[in-house]
């Protein structure tokens, strides 16, 4: 397990272990767009030292940003499919081997530089890759469309908040939440049968 420390520091070109600032995308990878066009804000990237320090990305709309629930049989193709109540997927994760920094920055969130640090124990709560969910809740399970167990990512704290978007309302909203502030738990498919086929389970 590897706890993620947010430092002051904005990162320097070609960081991998960032929130906003410039995605590491696959070569040839576009911006990731909601279902109803917007593009995504882009709110983190770290390598995942128990996946081989494979790179995992996390956008999400800035508008659209209810929490999703799914059935633990995922069914085909899940990251593209409706998500009630909505007319499709309103986030995009990636867990892949990392490209190319994309020339673009995220305009919304202030970067800052994340670090590693491999931790003992394995089910301590906060910012972390590695390890197991520290439950809210009572603890879920899914299967990934190609059949294989999905298994525990890294984990965002309930009421994370990164700083610096245009917040809906000015006077009240000072930061950005990923799916309105729910304990955020990123299942992954071992088998890496799609660079997409990631799954957040959510609770508070």
């Amino acid at each position: 397990m590897h706890t993620i420390e947010i430092r002051p520091e904005p990162p320097a070109a070609g960081d991998r272990n960032t929130i906003g600032g410039h995605p590491v995308l696959a070569d040839g990878q576009s911006w990731p767009a909601c279902f109803c066009g917007r593009p995504m804000v882009f709110f983190f990237q770290v390598d995942v030292p128990a996946f081989g320090g494979d790179h995992l990305l996390v956008f999400q709309c800035p508008v659209h940003d209810d929490p999703a629930f799914g059935p633990a049989e995922l069914p085909a193709r899940f990251w593209d499919e409706v998500v009630e109540p909505y007319d499709g997927p309103f986030w995009r994760m990636f867990l892949r081997p990392a490209g190319t920094p994309s020339p673009e920055a995220d305009p919304h969130i202030e970067p800052r530089r994340l670090v590693l640090h491999p931790a003992e124990g394995r089910d301590a709560p906060g910012f972390k890759v590695g390890g197991d969910p520290s439950w809210v809740q009572e603890p879920e399970h899914y299967r990934c469309a190609c059949g294989t167990d999905m298994v525990f990512l890294g984990q965002v704290p309930e009421n994370f908040g990164f700083d610096m978007w245009p917040p809906r309302n000015r006077e009240t909203d000072d930061q950005a939440q990923l799916f309105l502030g729910n304990e955020l738990y990123i299942f992954a498919c071992p088998a890496r049968c799609h660079p997409e086929a990631l799954w957040p389970a959510l609770q508070n």
